[in-house]
């Protein structure tokens, strides 16, 4: 009887102090921001794009635990990495009244290529038409069903985005038209879901969001809740798919409450590398 009463014991001193540093530890991830680095060779990048650099922001979730300072220190970050071309994944806040701050952070992002995003589900919730004028009046082009040649050296790729999958709709053919067979073509879809519908004849590279890696894991093997119809499938980190390869990023930001474990946030730091021979 003496030893099961000091094993209830340990069990009610030791199950709450694992609990309050797991729920500690997941506070603090949630606000460890991380640069994932990686490279993408391909064939079809041109020679003039050969280590050009792109950073990928995706879920900031401007809100109440992710406000305007942490915003403006996101865009510091940003700027240091002295990135050729910035994009934007959408759900840039949680809520309209959030456009106003975000946007004025945002608008200081620069990169000599340009700053280009797509809206998210959040985006579309917060009014839709507002994110737009937001987005525009801060310097941000707008990529909804959209697309634009970007040049360098002589040399160009497309850059092409569509709406969301929940909310919007997706037109690939305003980013496909008018490309050749050896043009390199680079999507923005917020949402990983929408992969399953590109052609074998789309786009070589397509960046998205939108899961948060799971946000919450079993140590990054498994999420209980990740916002797709294909589960863990499209959770995070790069995957091979019909046209080329995707890119699905854990974000930023949160939702719910500011906790994260084993779904660290991230920014997508992409080097474009020219394959020599295939």
């Amino acid at each position: 009887m003496k030893k099961l009463i000091i094993i209830i014991l340990l069990l009610l001193v030791t199950v709450p102090a694992v609990v309050a540093g797991l729920l500690g530890y997941a506070y603090f991830e949630a606000g460890w921001l991380a640069v994932r680095r990686v490279d993408f060779v391909n064939l079809k990048v041109p020679a003039a794009f050969e280590g050009t650099t792109i950073a990928f922001l995706t879920d900031i979730h401007c809100r109440r635990f992710f406000p305007r300072k942490k915003v403006r220190d996101l865009v510091e970050k940003v700027n240091n990495l002295k990135p050729d071309l910035i994009l934007l994944g959408g759900d840039n806040v949680s809520g309209h009244w959030f456009l106003a701050p975000v946007y004025a952070e945002l608008k200081n992002l620069k990169a000599p290529l340009g700053v280009y995003g797509v809206p998210g589900n959040h985006d579309y919730w917060a009014h839709i038409e507002l994110t737009r004028k937001a987005m525009k009046d801060a310097r941000i082009s707008l990529l909804e069903n959209r697309a634009v040649w970007i040049k360098k050296g002589g040399d160009r790729i497309r850059l092409g985005g569509v709406g969301d999958w929940w909310e919007g709709t997706q037109d690939l053919q305003a980013t496909m038209q008018g490309t050749k067979k050896n043009d390199f073509v680079l999507l923005l879809s917020h949402n990983p879901d929408y992969l399953e519908t590109l052609p074998k004849d789309g786009p070589d590279l397509v960046l998205c969001g939108h899961t948060h890696g799971g946000q919450l894991t079993l140590f990054g093997l498994w999420s209980p809740f990740v916002p797709s119809h294909f589960g863990d499938k499209y959770r995070s980190g790069r995957k091979e798919i019909k046209s080329g390869t995707a890119f699905i990023s854990n974000g930023i930001g949160t939702v719910g409450l500011p906790l994260r474990f084993c779904a660290r946030p991230e920014i997508y730091f992409i080097t474009l590398k020219k394959q020599d021979r295939p």
